[in-house]
């Protein structure tokens, strides 16, 4: 495991000069175009997904209730520990063989592709909150969790997403496949796999399998989307008090550790996301740990207690949720 070195000169100047450029931007310059096949499909989905729910309280049966949590979990690995912390923020590095275990829980998540999902996440962090962030807060709650999704991006987002480095991920031939064969994998992983399981295993009927895989994904989804709206809106902020994104717990339990959104967004490259070794509520980092510990998963960064501590200190609000003072 190789900790991460402390802050630099050179990096604090490149994270100086990268909120003076976000000092330029408008965050409520641009009206917003829906996109109507889009707000379509997410209707759709909600309404199955209601439907679905109903459904696991008068006919689903128990195992069909089970494997959707289980597919939940694994979807939402693929999310946190491979979209977020492997390839966006190389925290860590990982074997072949993990990419690919990470690239299918992956694609049982379906929320784009690897290299869309990382090109707007990395836009985000560089410009978090602004008319260039995807999924900018400053346009209110909606906005920030589901409707960037139902909306045209803002020409900030176009105009700064062309300038994200890019090359680690087209580099990747395990994302290259899934962005190849995109719709196949999507449709077999995330919606086919997971209704015809439950029928061919324990006779389960299709409109009970179908609805409760779609409230699954929905609810895979809407933790996701958490992580963009909540954490910026409620929580503490022991490390920045001037950022958005906060420290919150009901997060964190739901999208597995993600919730420790201030420690995150002040230090991103930390593969726990979360301070001072904490895993409380943070599944992600103790999947990390396990394949550490096989050999899969290599070059852990993480921030050192004393930077944690002295940035803390110097810009936090003053709270201590895990005792660490």
């Amino acid at each position: 495991m190789a900790p991460y070195a402390t802050e630099t000169n050179k990096s604090q100047a490149k994270e100086d000069n990268v909120k003076e450029d976000i000092k330029t931007l408008d965050s409520t310059s641009q009206k917003l175009k829906i996109i109507y096949p889009y707000v379509i499909t997410f209707s759709y989905w909600h309404l199955a997904g209601l439907y679905g729910l109903y459904l696991c309280f008068t006919s689903a049966k128990w195992p069909t209730i089970l494997f959707g949590f289980l597919v939940y979990m694994l979807a939402e690995l693929g999310v946190t520990a491979g979209a977020h912390r492997l390839w966006s923020h190389k925290s860590y590095k990982a074997k072949p063989p993990l990419q690919i275990i990470l690239m299918i829980f992956n694609s049982m998540a379906f929320q784009n592709s690897v290299f869309t999902w990382v090109r707007d996440h990395r836009l985000h962090h560089k410009y978090s909150d602004t008319d260039a962030d995807p999924h900018n807060a400053h346009r209110g709650f909606f906005y920030s969790h589901i409707g960037w999704l139902m909306t045209k991006k803002s020409e900030e987002v176009i105009k700064k997403g062309k300038t994200i480095d890019m090359s680690d991920i087209y580099s990747n031939p395990i994302l290259r496949f899934q962005k190849k064969y995109a719709v196949p994998i999507f449709g077999t992983l995330c919606f086919v796999l997971p209704t015809v399981i439950p029928m061919y295993f324990w006779n389960e009927t299709f409109v009970n399998s179908w609805h409760v895989n779609i409230l699954r994904y929905l609810v895979n989804l809407h933790i996701s989307f958490c992580v963009n709206s909540a954490a910026h809106k409620w929580g503490y902020k022991p490390y920045d008090k001037s950022l958005l994104p906060s420290q919150n717990i009901l997060v964190s339990i739901g999208a597995l550790g993600e919730g420790f959104h201030n420690f995150h967004h002040v230090f991103p490259w930390d593969y726990r996301t979360a301070e001072l070794g904490n895993t409380k509520f943070n599944i992600t980092a103790s999947f990390i740990d396990f394949f550490s510990w096989v050999g899969w998963a290599y070059d852990l960064k993480k921030v050192s207690k004393d930077v944690v501590k002295s940035r803390a200190e110097r810009t936090g609000d003053g709270t201590d949720l895990w005792g660490n003072k």
